[in-house]
């Protein structure tokens, strides 16, 4: 008979426990709980799945995201693209089970599982969003630079020939959020506060990388991604309208992608999207392949419901606002919303 419980070991035992598994993500790590819980006070609840002998049999991160005007959701992982149950299938049918549990005793809106694979749940899933990935060839960036289009690899060169220059590392975060605040406030969408990636720099200090492009001594384009397994993904990335001409997005994604190789990483991951964007569309043109995320959905109605979204009507408002703030107004506020859009 499985059991679930609040996890009380050490954080070793639950990452080793989760990367035996399909599925396992770098935001299933432990210490993402923590990062949450300090950057934004939310409740982080790290569930476990044990057998009759007290093995563990599964883990579930699971982050609850309450408001009075987003409303109430717990989600596996807010903010992130993957999170989900891990572990034996009857692991994950009794951790699921109990999140459904706690969403209807909680009152919870929606419960959503972000699986990266296929889950033995009987759950509504979601296909809303997918993933983009791209082989790559461990230790010969030349090769794969090589198998991309002529029109590809002349706009990745634009930017090298204009005097773009890539830094790595975490002294450049501050000016990573310079270029994210910025972009994000083009967008019409609050970001995320400094104070999140200073604490992800500082908690995975090996397996998160800040990349930014400076052009004439100023950053004009930025990424944040992490690695795992034989993965690299581009969680977070942005751009400066005013620094289009010389294409800094591109050789700075050429840059994470020969950083990657370099480090014997196998696979490029561009992060999630929506299938036909204007996002989808750059990620394509790189050769890469999509891949479906499966996001398990529970409601009490049984209705169909989503995390908010500038896509649906209720906050369309909300971009058309945001995009007229002076910038450093919505790099105040926006946290104070943005922590609260899961």
């Amino acid at each position: 008979m499985t059991r679930v419980e609040r996890f009380t070991g050490v954080a070793a035992e639950w990452d080793a426990f989760g990367a035996r598994f399909p599925g396992w993500t770098h935001f299933h790590r432990h210490a993402w709980l923590d990062v949450l819980r300090r950057v934004h006070g939310h409740e982080c609840l790290a569930l476990a799945a044990r057998d009759d002998a007290g093995a563990l049999a599964g883990i579930l991160p699971l982050v609850q995201v309450k408001s009075a005007l987003f409303g109430h959701y717990l989600v596996s992982m807010p903010f992130l693209n993957y999170g989900g149950p891990l572990g034996t299938g009857e692991g994950v049918r009794a951790l699921a089970s109990e999140a459904v549990r706690l969403a209807d005793e909680r009152g919870a809106k929606l419960l959503e599982l972000r699986s990266r694979v296929e889950l033995p749940l009987d759950l509504p899933v979601s296909h809303r969003k997918i993933t983009v990935v791209l082989d790559l060839v461990p230790g010969d960036p030349d090769k794969v630079f090589n198998g991309f289009k002529a029109k590809l690899r002349s706009q990745v060169r634009k930017p090298q020939k204009e005097g773009v220059e890539i830094r790595f590392g975490a002294d450049q975060v501050e000016p990573f959020y310079e270029v994210f605040a910025q972009h994000m406030r083009d967008l019409g969408t609050p970001a995320q506060p400094l104070s999140l990636f200073r604490g992800i720099a500082r908690t995975f200090p090996d397996d998160a990388w800040f990349g930014v492009a400076w052009h004439q001594g100023r950053p004009v384009a930025c990424g944040c991604g992490f690695v795992w397994k034989k993965e690299f993904e581009m969680t977070w990335a942005s751009s400066l309208v005013s620094a289009a001409a010389v294409a800094p997005n591109m050789g700075l994604y050429w840059a994470f992608m020969e950083r990657a190789t370099q480090q014997g990483l196998e696979v490029f991951n561009f992060g999630r999207c929506t299938e036909g964007s204007g996002t989808h569309r750059f990620k394509k043109q790189w050769g890469s392949r999509d891949e479906p995320l499966w996001w398990y959905q529970h409601t009490r109605a049984g209705v169909a419901a989503a995390t908010p979204s500038p896509d649906d009507g209720a906050y369309s408002w909300g971009p058309r606002l945001w995009r007229h703030l002076p910038v450093p107004i919505a790099t105040i506020v926006g946290p104070r919303i943005v922590r609260y859009i899961p």
